[in-house]
């Protein structure tokens, strides 16, 4: 089973999508999903000029070959646009296996480890009684752990904060918008530290202690704020405080280890294995945030998750709307095969992108399942994907009241 021809697609149905289609000399197709969020025309051209060229002819089979000679062939390894780029060829040959022995993914990764997946939804407000509303739908639309977020006051915008409950739509959230310039939105730590807490004490008090309370920080703290924050949330028995402070200096994580024992989730923009062998090896942290379509696809998210198995970490894949359906299907088959499953991160996307890409996922009563149809079990629509052409979008960035650029 010969790649026959591949392409790269490129299309913008609610947001920005890049997929990989490779055929092979006997029919079958299998997806990829090369999405970059804000930087997808790098991938694209990574895929088209670089990747597609070296892939016509090879055997489909020899997954873990074509992984090896893409990262290594190269020379110039690791980073997002090289490390989303492979995970679209890893990703697309998986689909192709598995619909060459005629059975779901899953199922040549060891099948099921698990009947279903624990997915947690986002509810944000921009103040108490939004924030409330927002937790009470996604609890009625099946969730039963919830990620919390909430506008700061005296800061004018939040990351992570939708509309009004009634009004939200996760196109909404995507925070990659449709502009000519990055939107510059502010940023003020103190005034963070002293709110936070005080929102999931009255989240607790009004949802009770059963809830599982999940909190995405996204970089903004300095290690020891990040262990004050860490330590004042205690009390509320957070299932996982997310990406606490930057994390390329791993050693950092030491610090907010010895101060609080909140759980710590860490590495939705990481690209490999070795942006965290301090943290698991030293057990710094306790969940794995990274996306299979961003770490290098399933070969090398298998590997990265059976070494944080030896040290009790557990995964919670990256699953927002600028995970593409063909990669978070990648996400869920591999959920379900792992012994070390933690959390399923899961955003539904937008009608339109439904309609450019069938899936056969499904979510019930809290869990997730990537369903029994053979490979993925997604397929994307060319025609329909062709109506929708891709559409300049940045994700935007933060400053300090004194301008200083800050982390976002």
């Amino acid at each position: 089973m010969n790649i026959a021809t591949a392409a790269v697609i490129v299309t913008s149905p609610d947001r920005n999508f890049v997929t990989l289609k490779l055929t092979t000399d006997d029919g079958l197709v299998g997806w990829g999903d090369a999405t970059l969020n804000g930087r997808e025309l790098s991938v694209a051209s990574y895929l088209t000029d670089h990747v597609v060229p070296l892939l016509i002819g090879r055997d489909a089979h020899r997954i873990e070959d074509t992984w090896q000679f893409l990262y290594r062939s190269a020379y110039w390894r690791r980073g997002p646009v090289t490390m989303a780029a492979i995970a679209a060829v890893d990703v697309a040959l998986w689909d192709l296996k598995a619909k060459s022995a005629g059975m779901p993914l899953y199922q040549l990764l060891g099948g099921a480890s698990r009947n279903g997946l624990m997915a947690y939804g986002h509810a944000s407000g921009r103040d108490q009684e939004e924030l409330f509303d927002s937790i009470r739908l996604r609890l009625d639309q099946g969730f039963r752990s919830i990620r919390v977020q909430t506008s700061i006051p005296g800061i004018d915008a939040v990351y992570g904060v939708r509309a009004p409950a009634g009004q939200e739509s996760e196109q909404h959230y995507e925070p990659a918008q449709r502009i000519a310039r990055p939107m510059e939105e502010d940023w003020d730590t103190r005034a963070y530290l002293r709110h936070i807490p005080t929102v999931f004490e009255a989240v607790r008090n009004e949802f009770g202690p059963e809830l599982p309370l999940l909190h995405d920080v996204h970089h903004r703290l300095t290690p020891i704020q990040a262990a004050r924050l860490g330590k004042d949330l205690e009390p509320y028995d957070l299932f996982w405080m997310e990406d606490c402070t930057p994390a390329e200096n791993q050693d950092a994580l030491r610090l907010v280890r010895q101060h609080t024992t909140t759980p710590l989730a860490i590495g939705e923009v990481f690209n490999t294995i070795w942006d965290y062998q301090t943290l698991i090896k030293d057990q710094l942290i306790d969940y794995v945030r990274s996306a299979v379509t961003h770490t290098g696809g399933i070969t090398a998210m298998r590997k990265l998750l059976d070494y944080a198995a030896q040290y009790q970490i557990k995964s919670g894949i990256h699953g927002p709307t600028d995970i593409s359906p063909v990669g978070m299907a990648a996400g869920l088959h591999l959920d379900l095969a792992i012994h070390n499953f933690g959390i399923q991160e899961y955003m539904q996307h937008g009608d339109v992108t439904n309609e450019v890409f069938r899936q056969s996922f499904t979510f019930e009563n809290g869990y997730l399942h990537p369903g029994n149809e053979v490979g993925l079990g997604v397929e994307l629509d060319e025609e329909a994907a062709a109506r929708h052409p891709y559409q300049p979008a940045y994700l935007p960035y933060n400053r300090l009241k004194d301008g200083t650029v800050h982390d976002w």
